[in-house]
């Protein structure tokens, strides 16, 4: 089965049932910007996260806020997150209420203040003072972040039956996971703190995801590039994208341990090691580490068809840890790495009759990585 698939009906709002009190939903997307005053590259992200809707007042309700923990209230806003990774990295939250957020199902669209979310256009403004910044609720570190950008999504990542209707209406997994453009192109404007950076289509290395369910996972394992060159045959590929997510993924409250699903795009042929589709026989080794300067992630896939070997790093200095709250109002990631700025390598093969034929050698820029445990 296919996983470079487009379905938009996946891409849209899911807090229905259940999920409206207890539930989150979110849409994240990063890409490359070049400064006008320096010429510089820097990576972005922006990120538009519901949760509780049912919960929702004439004001946001920030979980970690002191009082509303005393009164026993779970969060409920919209936040638009944006931020950018490399040296100085910050994250920016700004929040809304529900009584100031608008979504359509179908075409998708988020709309709250100055900010709008569709299937092709991101577009806002986040701006937090020192002293809100100061206050634990937000969550944030202060500054201001402008964007206005187009969104051309080339290759998406549908992981399969796992988000089908039935299994969403079951609420089955407690975290999903749809990627609607692991290969996308960017282009617009980016204003950081003053400094106006252009975004490319051809050298934004974009990607746009998004995850929903009850609660988070633990261990969070995120890493993605499409700015990938074959040291096998001397080139960069410009139709070329990997993806690969888990951890420790819940069915039914079942834990399985230590999976990840991902996804190769190579040159227009797929590779997926994907372990709800059982009749590939995917088996997965992972291991993250934090060493003094920093994160470094290995994973080893293979199934009947393939195997795919990748090895990432990225400075410690570049990240920033990224803050969620669940549904619940616990803050219990509070050391998830998460960068865009990763550099390693892939080595992707073929298998047949279970022997390895190395179909590349990749070397691997900009990816997005991500890594961190619950705390107990």
């Amino acid at each position: 089965m296919a996983f470079a698939k487009r379905d938009d009906r996946k891409n849209t709002y899911q807090l229905h049932g259940p999920l409206k009190k207890q539930g989150y939903d979110w849409w994240w997307h990063s890409f490359t910007g070049v400064s006008e005053r320096t010429g510089k590259r820097r990576s972005f992200f922006v990120e538009f996260f519901t949760v509780n809707p049912a919960l929702g007042t004439y004001r946001a309700v920030l979980g970690q806020d002191p009082e509303n923990k005393a009164r026993g209230l779970k969060p409920s806003y919209l936040m638009v997150k944006a931020g950018a990774w490399g040296e100085d990295a910050l994250q920016l939250n700004g929040f809304y209420s529900w009584a100031e957020t608008n979504i359509s199902e179908s075409p998708l669209t988020v709309r709250a203040g100055d900010c709008l979310l569709t299937e092709n256009r991101l577009k806002g403004k986040v701006s937090v003072s020192k002293e809100q910044a100061e206050n634990p609720a937000y969550m944030s570190d202060a500054g201001t972040m402008e964007f206005d950008l187009h969104i051309q999504k080339i290759v998406p990542y549908n992981v399969g039956y796992g988000t089908c209707p039935l299994f969403r209406k079951l609420n089955a997994f407690e975290m999903y996971w749809h990627a609607s453009g692991i290969k996308s192109e960017y282009r617009g404007t980016v204003i950081l703190n003053g400094e106006t950076y252009k975004v490319i289509p051809s050298a934004s290395w974009g990607y746009a995801d998004k995850n929903w369910g009850s609660n988070f996972t633990s261990p969070w394992v995120w890493l993605s590039s499409n700015h990938l060159y074959s040291r096998k045959h001397h080139r960069t590929l410009k139709n070329s994208v990997f993806d690969i997510g888990g951890g420790c993924p819940k069915v039914f409250g079942i834990p399985l341990k230590r999976k990840l699903l991902s996804a190769f795009y190579y040159e227009g042929s797929e590779f997926e090691f994907n372990f709800s589709k059982f009749w590939t026989f995917t088996r997965t080794k992972f291991d993250c580490k934090e060493t003094e300067d920093e994160i470094v992630w290995h994973v080893c896939q293979w199934n009947l068809f393939g195997k795919m070997v990748t090895d990432i790093r990225c400075k410690k200095s570049e990240m920033l840890f990224i803050n969620y709250e669940d549904p619940l109002g616990r803050k219990r990631h509070n050391r998830l790495w998460n960068g865009g700025n990763g550099r390693g390598r892939v080595r992707l093969y073929r298998r047949r009759f279970f022997r390895d034929y190395l179909v590349d050698d990749i070397l691997v820029k900009h990816a997005g990585c991500e890594y961190g445990e619950m705390d107990p």
